[in-house]
């Protein structure tokens, strides 16, 4: 799948007319924004079967200094600010899928 139409499609076609394109697309949207909000609330969020979605607080580094490793000249590196990254973890469900 290279798209949202395309994997919209794909799961069309998978429950044989029991589903309109419609009704996938709002599924699939509410799905992101029920995500979405439950990410903000308690930092983590499980698609059951699929994975779960972790959010970690990296901290603030300093400036410091460094070598470059090839061409072993003196360097500083610069300081970063603390952030908030979004992990995905594959369950074992899917893990077992592409064994």
């Amino acid at each position: 799948m290279q798209t949202k139409a395309e994997l919209i499609q794909a799961i069309v076609d998978q429950m044989s007319d029991a589903l309109t394109r419609k009704d996938v697309k709002a599924v699939l949207e509410s799905l992101a924004a029920v995500g979405y909000k439950q990410l903000k609330k308690s930092g983590e969020f499980v698609v059951p079967g699929f994975a779960k979605f972790v959010v970690i607080k990296k901290p603030a580094t300093k400036e410091r200094k460094g070598i470059n490793p090839f061409t072993k000249e003196p360097m500083v590196f610069k300081a970063k600010a603390a952030r908030k990254i979004l992990r995905a973890r594959p369950v074992k469900a899917a893990k077992d899928s592409v064994a």
